[in-house]
């Protein structure tokens, strides 16, 4: 019933797409399934990548420490998500931390277990490297807008982000179902905590957002997404 459960989970990861029932099945009792709590740390950022993840329940945040000390929350992964595909790469490190911030389950592999099943199923090596452009993809654009877009965009955006990955519908608007302080919103884009408490304040009281204690609710998407997109005030978001 547990292997169902996960099976179910696994499947949706990108890793696992276009590879039939009994490859994935496969895999996964290749893995081995433990919980996870808030706070642990998976890998840290340079440790030799040798263990690859797939959150099955929780959420799990991807810290990069940059050279000159600055620490940027690239992403945060939930269920079906994979994290250290780089284990697929000979000789790598990882290119981040990962911290668990809300506690559930992963199915991990080590790196030896990955590289054999990938021989069988070349599919899976063709997701892998899939997964790890995307990744570059994706820090190469959180870099460039932390380099040349004002910040109250840049947080407009990361919360956009957020609703789209772990979005809840709640009776006051979309719940950003996840813990999530300004200070991790603050490394998310690149501020100060200060600023994005002052930026957060200033949406509350026009009714965009409602921000408690680790916890924001979009009241008003559309008008983040009018931000997000610098679009004039009173223009339509294009679909």
């Amino acid at each position: 019933m547990v292997r169902d459960e996960v099976f179910e989970v696994v499947s949706q990861c990108l890793f696992l797409q276009g590879v039939d029932d009994q490859a994935c099945r496969e895999l996964i009792e290749a893995g081995h399934v433990y919980p996870i709590t808030p706070e642990q740390i998976l890998f840290h950022q340079g440790e030799p990548a040798d263990v690859f993840y797939i959150v099955i329940e929780g959420h799990v945040k991807l810290v990069r420490l940059s050279p000159e000390g600055h620490q940027i929350t690239v992403n945060y992964v939930g269920p079906a998500g994979g994290i250290g595909i780089i284990v697929a790469l000979s000789q790598s490190r990882y290119p981040v931390t990962a911290e668990v911030v809300q506690g559930g389950r992963v199915i991990a592999w080590a790196e030896m277990v990955v590289k054999e099943l990938m021989l069988r199923h070349p599919r899976l090596a063709l997701n892998g490297m899939e997964l790890i452009s995307n990744y570059f993809i994706n820090l190469q654009q959180r870099y460039q807008e932390l380099t040349s877009e004002r910040v109250e965009r840049r947080v407009a955006r990361a919360l956009l982000r957020l609703v789209r990955q772990t979005g809840r519908k709640v009776e006051r608007g979309i719940l950003i179902d996840l813990p999530l302080s300004r200070q991790d919103l603050a490394e998310m884009t690149g501020t100060t905590l200060f600023t994005v408490s002052r930026i957060l304040k200033g949406w509350e009281q026009k009714g965009y957002v409602l921000a408690e204690r680790e916890r924001v609710t979009i009241r008003k998407p559309h008008e983040l997404v009018i931000i997000a997109e610098d679009l004039p005030q009173g223009e339509e978001p294009q679909p």
